[in-house]
């Protein structure tokens, strides 16, 4: 059974502008998520800047958000690492605190081999009993898992059950659904959502959601029905909104929407800095289009 259908967020992690957690905001931002029908959230991923974060506040930021939760939907913690020992301490620790599932990111600047992603990610899954959805994110990591790859490790790691794909390339994730039926695809890419679900995804682990959860879980219940002429329209009319989201590197644009939603998102932690005006411009004017109204 998969981890979650649908549509997971990768949501963002709001900082006071000290740059400390702020964890009130955060507990409205997971409230928000849940009530408008998000299917699951992803935490202290790329959108949570948890490259950004100690070990320690890292795994904070993790127990917090499971706990909030509170079960009500499941709760995938980001753990990967180009470190894998510092992958298995984080894994283990998020299985702890009643994680759901981890999201691990390939061995990004070391530029592993495909028998080292092997190596790697067999050793998260043999030090936990709680699923692994693989990431597989070239253009930020420098690496890539290779169908055959990915099929091997769903054949012989039991655990390892899915695979977030920001490859941009529908080929290859149709080439993987078709020598591996059990692996649980995710569409790492918005603007590929329901190309991707009509290969026989499941759903979206997604920076739009942050902003517009009810209609990303729509579109992906809508294709999930088998209406993808619903589904298309959705993703369509949603392209000009995506495009603003990552006019400049994800979280930058994404942070300034929760803000413009209405949320203290914060200030962004270096190296990223704040949105240009004219992005944010843009952005505004996309989610006007859209039809998402700012939070009382």
């Amino acid at each position: 059974m998969a981890v979650f259908k649908g549509s997971g967020v990768a949501i963002a992690t709001p900082f006071y502008e000290d740059g400390s957690v702020n964890y009130e905001e955060f507990d409205r931002l997971i409230e928000f998520q849940i009530a408008e029908g998000t299917d699951a959230i992803i935490v202290c991923g790329t959108t949570g800047e948890a490259a950004t974060m100690s070990e320690e506040e890292h795994m904070q930021v993790v127990k917090h958000c499971i706990d909030k939760v509170a079960h009500r939907i499941p709760v995938i913690a980001g753990t990967g690492s180009n470190c894998t020992m510092t992958a298995v301490n984080l894994s283990k620790e998020a299985e702890s605190y009643g994680a759901d599932a981890l999201l691990c990111v390939t061995p990004y600047y070391n530029k592993a081999t495909q028998e080292g992603l092997i190596a790697h990610f067999s050793a998260i899954a043999d030090a936990v009993s709680i699923p692994i959805i693989m990431y597989n994110v070239p253009s930020r990591t420098g690496c890539n898992i290779q169908p055959a790859t990915a099929a091997y490790l769903v054949e012989h790691k039991k655990n390892i059950v899915g695979i977030k794909d920001a490859t941009g390339n529908l080929a290859a994730a149709a080439e993987l659904m078709h020598i591996c039926s059990d692996i649980d695809v995710y569409s790492g890419n918005d603007e590929e959502v329901v190309p991707l679900m009509s290969l026989g995804g499941v759903g979206v682990i997604s920076v739009l959601a942050n902003i517009a959860p009810r209609q990303t879980h729509e579109m992906c219940a809508l294709a999930l029905a088998g209406d993808f002429a619903g589904a298309r329209k959705i993703q369509l009319d949603a392209v000009p909104l995506i495009k603003a989201l990552f006019s400049e590197v994800n979280p930058i644009p994404v942070k300034q929407a929760i803000t413009n939603l209405g949320f203290n998102a914060g200030p962004l932690r270096l190296p990223l800095t704040k949105i240009s005006d004219e992005h944010a411009a843009q952005l505004q004017k996309a989610m006007d289009d859209f039809g998402i109204k700012k939070i009382s």
